[in-house]
This record gives C-alpha cells, structure tokens and sequence, in this order.
C-alpha cells in the first residue's frame, strides 16, 4: 500500500505529514539542493516504509505525555490499569503516536488531522485534533485533546520535536526546576538542575546526555547550530508549560513542548497539584500551541 504523504507548502518552506504513522511530521525544511535547510530530522526512506514513528521528525502525545508508572494509575476511585506499548515496564506517550490519523481538511499550506478513541483499557473516549500550517514566518502547530465521553477525564499532551544536532548545537530555554529520573526515566525530586543540564545557561546536547523534565518554562526555546548559520526559536502558550529536553547518543535532540509532568496522573493522586494533569468535563477540549520560527544567522 502506498504511503499517503500530505504535503503543504508555503513560498519555500515545505513540510511533509504522514497520517498513517501517528499523524507525525517526516519532515519540515527551507530551500532545495545545496541551500536546502532541514529543521526537523528528516524521516529516511527506510523509516517511512517502516511505518517507524520513532524515525520521524515530530509526533504528537496524546491524551498525556511521557510515562506512566506500570501503566497504571487511580482517577477519581477508578483503577486504570493499560497496556503497556513498548518494551519498557511503563506506559509510553500515550495512544495518538501509535495510531494512523484521518485527514479532515487541506489546502496547499495546511491540513487538518483527527483521531477519535473509542473506550477501552483506557475508559474515557476523546477526540485528538492536530492542526498544521505552514506561514511566511514559520511552521504553526495547534493538538488539542477534546472529552467526547459522559464523565471527567484526566488529559495531557504535547509535541515530541526531533532536532537535527550538530557538536556545537545548544539549546536555551526560561526554565526553573527540573525533574530528578531514576534509572527507568520515572520522576524522583523536583530540583535546580545542575549547571550542565542548565538549559538557562545553554545546554550543549552533544556533550550531554539527559532525558529529563523541566518546569517553569517560560514558552520560549531557542535551538543553535553555529556550524549551520541557524536557529529556531519555539514558542507555545499555555499549558504546555514543561519542557522536556532528550538527548540521546544519537545524532538528535528531542525539544518537548508538554502539559504535563511524566507520571502526572500519579503524582496528582499522591497530592501534588504542580503535575500540569488537566481534568476534561465532557465536551471540555485541552488545546496546546506551537510555533516554530527559523533563522538564518551570521
């Protein structure tokens, strides 16, 4: 079967959503041949023949971000116990990324994406919408996550950006504290993070490797590549109001725009009311915006 890829366009920024595979971006750039500019990592023809949405260059996480310890956690006297989705004993980013989307509207610079979700381990259906639009001054993402059932629901989301990392790339954000993990990436203490992990001061994912929360962020993220003569600025509204910054031993960095605090729905039933977990009325929506404005530098 052949993939459906929607692209949009808009003067020479092309952007190309792959519906099937989690309604991800494989890819975003500026320019063709030598002066060709990608922002995001460009999926490789092997990973969209895959379906690998862990190839892409952006998923979204819906109707929560991060993990969820054991999958499993307690909402209002329910006991929720879900599947678990990779090979970890968490559950990981919830269902969008790993469901193939429906295009609802489209036009040279924009396309429209639903996932509706029926109830099931997870016993409150919702409606998951991605908007994307392509504009003369960037790369525009709206996620919303819509309560379609007859009772509360707790809900998160957010965007798992895949930047491109070069060994001079930083990455600068209005941060405050930053989540402790234990060894399987699950909240420990929310501390001041250590000066090399300070994305305040710039923080150099070529030199560093975390995979860590942080809170306080003020909307705005700033990615670095001297070497390149670029940078992307990222701005979000409320309530993507955490961060989460990735850095792997792979050539990438992951900047994640999210609601909520990893294990949120857990930490909120302990008593903490910092988490970022909403809770939908039905018919209630939580809606998260992003953009995405590039820069040539130097």
């Amino acid at each position: 079967m052949t993939l459906e890829i929607v692209q949009l366009r808009e003067g020479d920024s092309m952007a190309d959503i792959v519906p099937a595979i989690g309604g991800g971006i494989a890819g975003w750039w500026t320019g063709s041949g030598e002066a060709r500019r990608d922002w995001l990592r460009p999926a490789t023809p092997e990973a969209l023949a895959a379906g690998d949405v862990l190839g892409l260059g952006n998923f979204p996480l819906t109707p929560f971000s991060n993990r969820i310890r054991e999958g499993r956690f307690r909402f209002r006297g329910r006991e929720v116990q879900l599947p678990l989705n990779t090979r970890e004993r968490h559950q990981l980013h919830g269902h969008g990324w790993q469901r193939p989307w429906t295009v609802l509207e489209r036009s040279a610079s924009r396309c429209v994406l639903v996932d509706d979700y029926a109830a099931d381990a997870w016993p409150f259906p919702y409606r998951a919408r991605q908007e994307f639009t392509l504009t003369p001054a960037g790369f525009d993402l709206v996620i919303s996550v819509e309560n379609t059932g007859r009772e509360p629901m707790p809900a998160g989301l957010g965007q798992h950006f895949y930047f491109p990392r070069t060994p001079r790339t930083t990455v600068t954000a209005g941060i405050e504290r930053m989540w402790v993990n234990d060894a399987e990436v699950m909240p420990l203490e929310l501390v001041d993070p250590p000066p090399e992990k300070d994305l305040r001061r710039g923080f150099r994912p070529e030199a560093v490797r975390t995979d860590n929360n942080f809170t306080g962020w003020d909307h705005r993220a700033v990615i670095d590549w001297p070497e390149r003569g670029a940078r992307l600025v990222m701005e979000a509204d409320a309530p993507l109001d955490f961060l989460v910054c990735y850095s792997p031993d792979d050539p990438y960095v992951c900047v994640e725009p999210v609601s909520n605090a990893t294990d949120a729905f857990n930490l909120a039933e302990s008593g903490r009311t910092d988490t970022g977990m909403a809770v939908l009325q039905p018919g209630e929506a939580l809606r998260g915006v992003v953009r995405l404005r590039p820069e040539v530098v130097g």
